[in-house]
C-alpha cells in the first residue's frame, strides 16, 4: 500500500489534539495522587488536638507540606482508625517537631517533576500543529503554477533541459525545406566536427534566426536538430522570460545561459522569441520596462563582455519586422534562415512524409495533391491527410480515396459543410452569383481556371467557387490583379443583370473588400494606375511596434483624391467588364445554373467544356511540374 502523508495528517491530527486536552487536564502540574486519597477532611485545629490526645498514628505530607493525610484514632466512631485529609498552612515549621516529639510516623512525598513537562508540550503542541500544516500546504502549492511554493524559483529558468534529446525527428523527417535543411545541417556539423570547420579559420555561428510564417515547420526543424545534434539541448519559449515582477526575466535569463556554460557546446531553442525580443521604446509612452530589461539581458548574454562559447542559439518567429535591430545583427544573430511555404516539389516531399502511415487507395495520386493545393504549408498538409483519414474511418472505409482528400481539402480551406440549401429563390440566386463568378474567371486570359462550383455550404459562405493557380506566382502582372478584380466582382455582375439592382443582396460583402484592397494597392504601392510609377503606402510601423505613435500621410489630400479616383477607375473598368461577360453569355448561364442547382457541384473540366460549346474559351498556361 502507497504510503499517503495525507491519511497520516488526517489520523495524526485529531490524535494530537484529544492528547493535548488530556494532558492539560489531567497532568499539569499534579503531584503523584496514588497515595493521595481520602473520604473526609479535617480542620487543622482539630488535627493539632488529636495531636495532643495522642490519636494521630501516621502522617503523609504532599505538595510540598501544604497537604497532609492523617491516619487518626476518632472517637466518635469507636475509635476506629480513619484516613484524613488536612489542609496545613504555608508557615508551620513547629510541626515537624511536634510530629517528632510525640514519636508520630510521618513521611515526606515530593511533587513529580511530569507537570512541567507535560505543561510544556502542551504550550508546544499548537504551534507544532500549525508549523505541519503550514508545511503540508505549501507543499501541495507548489504543484501548482504560481502557487506559494514557487516564490523561490521565480528566478529559475523554465528550460526543459535534455542532456540527449530524443525529440524522435530526424532531418529524414524534414521534407519541403530542403535550404533550410542544409543551413542547419552545417551547424550540426559543427557541433559534431568542429576541427573541419576551424582548420580554415571558420569560427561557429552564434545564432541562427528561423523566419517563416506560422506552420512552415520551424518548430520541427528545431526539434530536428536536436536529434541529430547529440548535444545538450534547452527548450524554452519567449514568453516563459518575463513576469509580472520587476527582474524575474533577466534574472531568469541570466539562469539559463550559466546553466548552458556548464553544459557547453550546448543548443539553446528560443520558439516566439518576438514575445521577449521587440523592439525596445515601442508603444505610446515608451514600452514594457521590465520585457526590455529580459531583453537587454539576453543581448548581453548573447555577444557581451564575456561571450559565450560552444553555445548556439536557435531562435523561432513569424514576426522579424518587430525584432530589436541589436538583436539581429551579426554576432548574436549570425545566420537568418528563412522557412517558407513550400513550392510543388516540397509539397510532394512533405505529402510523402505524412502519407507514410496512411492507407491510400491506388487511385489516389501525391502528385495531384500537390498541385492543387498551391500556398499549403507543411502543417496544413499534414492536417490535409489526417482529415481525410478521419473521413475514411467515418465512412467505414478501408482506405483513402479521392473523394475523401477533395472533401479533406474544402474542409481545410473554407470550413465545415453545411446542410445544403432547399430549391428555392435564394438558392437560384446564390447559384447565379456563383456562376457570374466562374464564368469571369473562365473567360479572362489571365484569370486562374476554375476548380469547381459548389452551393454546398461550408463556413459563413453559402456558396463557393474554387480556382486554382496553374503555376507558382512569386510575381503577378497587372493583367493578372485586374484579372482576379473582374472575377471578384463577377457574382455581384450577375446579380445585377439577371434580377436587377434592387435585387442585389449582401452576398458580395467579401469580394467588395478584395476588390478594394488589390485596387488600391495596385495605385498606392504598385505604381500601376495614371498616377505613374510612385509609391505612395506608409512604410511606417504600428503603432506598438515603435517610432511614432501617431501615423502621418505620405502625400496630400489633392493626392489622396485623385489615388480614390483611380481606384474608382480601375473597380468600374472591371465591373463593366464583368457586366459584359454576363450579358453576352446569358444563355451559357442559364444552362449552368440549372444544372448546378440539379448536382450542387459542378467540377472544372466539366465547366470549361459547357462553356466551349458556346463560345471561345482562351487557352490559360498549363503548369507541369518535373518530379
Amino acid at each position: 500500500m502507497k504510503f499517503s502523508w495525507r491519511v497520516l495528517v488526517l489520523w495524526t491530527l485529531p490524535a494530537l489534539v484529544i492528547g493535548f486536552f488530556f494532558w492539560q487536564g489531567a497532568f499539569s502540574g499534579t503531584p503523584d495522587m496514588s497515595k493521595n486519597t481520602a473520604t473526609t477532611r479535617m480542620t487543622y485545629g482539630r488535627f493539632l488536638e488529636y495531636l495532643d490526645a495522642d490519636r494521630v498514628s501516621n502522617v503523609d505530607l504532599y505538595e510540598g507540606g501544604r497537604t497532609a493525610i492523617v491516619e487518626a484514632v476518632d472517637p466518635e466512631l469507636e475509635n476506629r482508625v480513619q484516613r484524613v485529609r488536612v489542609d496545613l498552612p504555608s508557615s508551620s515549621p513547629e510541626l515537624i517537631s511536634k510530629l517528632k516529639e510525640k514519636g508520630v510516623s510521618f513521611d515526606a512525598h515530593p511533587m513529580r517533576n511530569d507537570g512541567a513537562i507535560w505543561g510544556l508540550l502542551g504550550n508546544l503542541i499548537f504551534p507544532i500543529l500549525l508549523i505541519t500544516g503550514l508545511f503540508f500546504l505549501f507543499r501541495r502549492s507548489s504543484n501548482m503554477p504560481g502557487g506559494p511554493g514557487q516564490a523561490m524559483n521565480f528566478g529559475k529558468s523554465k528550460a526543459r533541459f535534455q542532456m540527449e534529446a530524443k525529440t524522435g525527428v530526424k532531418f529524414d523527417d524534414v521534407a519541403g525545406i530542403e535550404e533550410a535543411k542544409e543551413e542547419l545541417q552545417e551547424v550540426v556539423t559543427f557541433l559534431k566536427l568542429p576541427e573541419k570547420f576551424t582548420a580554415v579559420g571558420a569560427r561557429i555561428p552564434k545564432g541562427v534566426l528561423l523566419v517563416g510564417p506560422p506552420g512552415t515547420g520551424k518548430t520541427l526543424l528545431a526539434k530536428a536538430i536536436a536529434g541529430e545534434a547529440g548535444v545538450p539541448f534547452f527548450s524554452i519559449s519567449g514568453s516563459e522570460f518575463v513576469e509580472m515582477f520587476v527582474g524575474v526575466g533577466a534574472s531568469r535569463v541570466r539562469d539559463l545561459f550559466k546553466k548552458a556554460k556548464d553544459n557547453a557546446p550546448c543548443i539553446i531553442f528560443i520558439d516566439e522569441i518576438d514575445a521577449v525580443g521587440r523592439q525596445r521604446g515601442a508603444g505610446i509612452g515608451g514600452g514594457n520596462d521590465e520585457r526590455e530589461q529580459t531583453l537587454n539581458q539576453l543581448l548581453t548574454e548573447m555577444d557581451g563582455f564575456e561571450g559565450n562559447t560552444g553555445i548556439i542559439i536557435i531562435a523561432a518567429t513569424n514576426r522579424p519586422d518587430v525584432l530589436d535591430a541589436a538583436l539581429l545583427r551579426p554576432g548574436r544573430f549570425d545566420r537568418q534562415v528563412t522557412v517558407d511555404a513550400p513550392d510543388v516539389k516540397g509539397r510532394l516531399e512533405v505529402l510523402k512524409v505524412h502519407a507514410r502511415n496512411k492507407k491510400l487507395d491506388s487511385g489516389v495520386s501525391l502528385e495531384v495533391i500537390a498541385r492543387r493545393t498551391p500556398g499549403f504549408t507543411g502543417a496544413d498538409l499534414a492536417n490535409l491527410l489526417n482529415e481525410a483519414a478521419i473521413l475514411t474511418a467515418r465512412r467505414r472505409k478501408e482506405a483513402i480515396t479521392n473523394l475523401e482528400i477533395d472533401n479533406a481539402v474544402d474542409r481545410v480551406v473554407a470550413g465545415m459543410e453545411g446542410t445544403p440549401l432547399v430549391d428555392s429563390k435564394s438558392k437560384r440566386l446564390i447559384a447565379y452569383h456563383e456562376i457570374g463568378h466562374a464564368i469571369a474567371g473562365t473567360l479572362l486570359k489571365d484569370h486562374d481556371p476554375v476548380q469547381k462550383v459548389t452551393l454546398i455550404p461550408r463556413g459563413q459562405a453559402q456558396g463557393l467557387t474554387w480556382f486554382t493557380p496553374n503555376e507558382e506566382q512569386g510575381l503577378i502582372t497587372r493583367g493578372q490583379l485586374k484579372a482576379r478584380i473582374t472575377g471578384a466582382l463577377g457574382g455581384r455582375a450577375a446579380e445585377d443583370v439577371i434580377f436587377g439592382s434592387a435585387e442585389v443582396t449582401t452576398g458580395a460583402g467579401g469580394d467588395l473588400q478584395q476588390v478594394s484592397g488589390m485596387a488600391r494597392q495596385m495605385v498606392t504601392r504598385f505604381g500601376m494606375s495614371d498616377l505613374g510609377p510612385i509609391s505612395l503606402e506608409s512604410q511606417q510601423g504600428e503603432v506598438f511596434l515603435g517610432r511614432d505613435w501617431m501615423t502621418r500621410s505620405e502625400y496630400s489630400e489633392a493626392i489622396a483624391s485623385r489615388v480614390d479616383a483611380q481606384v474608382r477607375v480601375i473597380v468600374e473598368e472591371c465591373y463593366q467588364t464583368a457586366r459584359r461577360f454576363i450579358l453576352e453569355n446569358r444563355i451559357v448561364m442559364d444552362r449552368l445554373v440549372d444544372l448546378l442547382i440539379e448536382k450542387e457541384t459542378i467540377d472544372g473540366e466539366e465547366f470549361r467544356q459547357i462553356v466551349a460549346e458556346y463560345t471561345s474559351v482562351p487557352e490559360k498556361p498549363q503548369y507541369m511540374p518535373s518530379i
